[in-house]
């Protein structure tokens, strides 16, 4: 997997306006919606990497799992794959009692971050591309 953009498409719009009722006005709310919310798990995310908690893992566990959940439920793809694949690095570095000191459990989560980051960067570009 080298990237990102290789996992999903960033949303499936067909799908995205079936689960919408075909209100594509409701729709664009829920993806402005989204964005927003992605972006404020994004900064509780970055915020636990800049300055670990305790349970820094749980934290960045439950931050994606938002994340996932939302997007999820709006056929955004690459967002809930991303997430989802954060969630999971987290909650194996939870388990790891020397996680937080331990490189070959810190490397996974970073680099599941770094996805997220992309796939991110990408929903919020293809929002602007349909004018959301």
């Amino acid at each position: 997997m080298s990237s990102a953009s290789s996992i999903a498409e960033v949303i499936d719009w067909d799908e995205a306006m079936q689960q919408c009722g075909e209100d594509e006005e409701f729709l664009r709310e829920l993806l402005a919606d989204l964005r927003s919310e992605t972006d404020t798990q994004m900064a509780k995310i970055e915020e636990t990497i800049r300055n670990p908690p305790d349970s820094p893992f749980v934290q960045i566990m439950r931050a994606s799992h938002v994340i996932k959940g939302a997007a999820s439920n709006l056929m955004c793809g690459q967002l809930r794959q991303t997430a989802m694949n954060l969630e999971s690095a987290a909650s194996m570095a939870a388990s790891d009692p020397n996680g937080a000191n331990n490189a070959s459990v810190l490397q996974p989560v970073q680099a599941r971050y770094e996805e997220l980051k992309v796939a991110v960067a990408n929903y919020h570009a293809y929002l602007q591309s349909v004018g959301v």
